[in-house]
């Protein structure tokens, strides 16, 4: 029989906060947010649109890679942001293969409605952030990559 550790009950500890983190990720990307009164996106919308936004240009597969999601649901959620007039289409002057995203008149008032939705919490998170060390920061991150490993290998595997 194994003996359990302090340190394997501190490991246990972390992934259950992480899951609880993750699941009130959830919960809150499933909220809509309001670009005008008639108007709403989802979360997984509006971050589209934001990072086409802060790139000015982006192709799908970049999307894709950016969310870390396949080419294909990248194009889904792309397609829907095109049927809706936030996004356009354009075949890329450097390829036939390729289109080049940028966003619509409306696509930047969502791009600024998100910014001042999100403005507050994201400073708020910056700022405490920033009150860690760079020692601390890098081991967050260093936790966050092994996560995304295991996650990895787990969609693999589906």
């Amino acid at each position: 029989m194994l003996m359990r550790t302090e340190k394997d009950d501190s490991v246990n500890a972390l992934i259950r906060k992480l899951l609880r983190l993750l699941n009130k990720l959830g919960r809150i990307e499933e909220q809509p947010i309001s670009v005008d009164d008639h108007i709403e996106l989802t979360t997984k919308e509006i971050h589209t649109i934001e990072a086409i936004g802060n790139r000015k240009k982006m192709n799908v597969t970049e999307v894709g890679a950016h969310f870390g999601v396949t080419k294909g649901a990248a194009s889904q959620r792309i397609s829907r942001l095109v049927e809706r007039g936030f996004v356009t289409k354009a075949q890329a002057a450097h390829s036939s293969k390729e289109f080049e995203l940028t966003l619509t008149e409306l696509g930047w008032r969502a791009f600024h409605a998100h910014e001042r939705f999100h403005g507050q919490a994201r400073a708020e998170l910056v700022s405490r952030l920033s009150e860690l060390t760079q020692t601390q920061i890098d081991d967050v991150a260093s936790v966050l990559d092994t996560m995304e490993v295991i996650m990895n290998k787990r969609l693999n595997e589906m």
